[in-house]
């Protein structure tokens, strides 16, 4: 598999038996409590548990054992704020390859502290997507290192899909909807095509912050669009859309619901609380959709996958 071979149904199980020996199979909880207050039967893939704390472990996985050894002689790069660049390191380790990681200045301590521990060398810069990129080329430049894209890869996109491949296993098939946060939209492409292939009858509808709420304006315009301004706790979510990501979005999913840093706050604080779950504030996002938009979920059976549980416990929002 390459990063253009468009992830297709068997594509998608091929990269679940790949990457199985290296992942957890994550478990679906639920709560009587939160099904209540919204009004719905809510099954919550609590990626939160995954290797790396968070979801994109499946993708970066997929994505580096899918490489040749030449491939990964060099090294292999790519640029995140933190849970992918965690993915990468944590996967190059696997193989025995080096992992050259661009992370924004900003990022929280705990993901840097993360992609250190993988062993991973970390050249920081300022957190826009040129900067980013301008970084990665000149790494590649000097290392020869093989560029894994955060989310515009159908590699990674095929791992990100193994997620709700296991939750609809896990349910049965049997969800009205499915639920993702979208920042680049490798979880919520991987999760529209694992949809439409195991669960045609399920809808996939996105999670978005209103302090990043660039892919809502890319799925009207059909064009990858910047969000006018970029102010959100929800730190995971900060990037645009792909080519190959959003024209897998347009055409699989439902809709995109924006929610306000408050309500992710409130959400997540319910999540903790209830549930006794450590999430983090892009985790919580879909699920912030949910309690806002109580009456178009209610009475039906509602999957969410929680992304990541990687926090800076110094800095908690409540």
């Amino acid at each position: 598999m390459t990063s253009e071979t468009y992830p297709s149904q068997s594509i998608i199980e091929q990269s679940h038996d790949l990457i199985r020996p290296y992942i957890h199979r994550t478990p679906v909880f639920t709560n009587t409590t939160i099904n209540q207050l919204s009004g719905a039967e809510v099954y919550f893939k609590c990626e939160n548990f995954q290797k790396i704390g968070a979801f994109k472990a499946r993708g970066g996985i997929n994505a580096v054992l899918s490489l040749s050894e030449a491939d990964r002689a060099n090294g292999i790069t790519t640029h995140s704020s933190g849970n992918h660049a965690q993915a990468i390191a944590y996967a190059a380790r696997q193989v025995g390859a080096r992992a050259y990681i661009v992370m924004p200045d900003n990022s929280p301590s705990v993901k840097i502290k993360a992609v250190e521990g993988y062993g991973a060398e970390i050249t920081f810069c300022p957190n826009t997507p040129e900067d980013r990129e301008a970084t990665v080329q000149k790494i590649i430049e000097r290392t020869g290192a093989t560029f894994i894209h955060p989310f515009n890869d159908y590699r990674v996109i095929a791992g990100q899909a193994t997620a709700a491949r296991e939750l609809l296993e896990q349910v049965d098939g049997s969800l009205d909807v499915l639920m993702a946060p979208v920042g680049g939209g490798g979880l919520l492409s991987g999760t529209a095509l694992s949809a439409r292939y195991f669960s045609p009858s399920t809808q996939v509808i996105a999670g978005e912050p209103e302090g990043a709420a660039d892919a809502i304006l890319s799925f009207k315009s059909g064009q990858v669009e910047r969000a006018p301004f970029v102010k959100t706790i929800a730190d995971g979510l900060l990037t645009p859309l792909g080519d190959k990501t959003l024209a897998i979005i347009r055409e699989h999913v439902r809709e995109i619901l924006t929610v306000s840093d408050e309500e992710i706050v409130a959400a997540m604080r319910l999540l903790w609380e209830r549930m006794k779950i450590v999430v983090e504030p892009s985790g919580a996002v879909p699920f912030a959709a949910l309690l806002k938009h109580r009456e178009q979920f209610a009475g039906k059976k509602v999957g969410i996958i929680l992304t990541g549980g990687n926090v800076d416990l110094g800095k908690l929002p409540f």
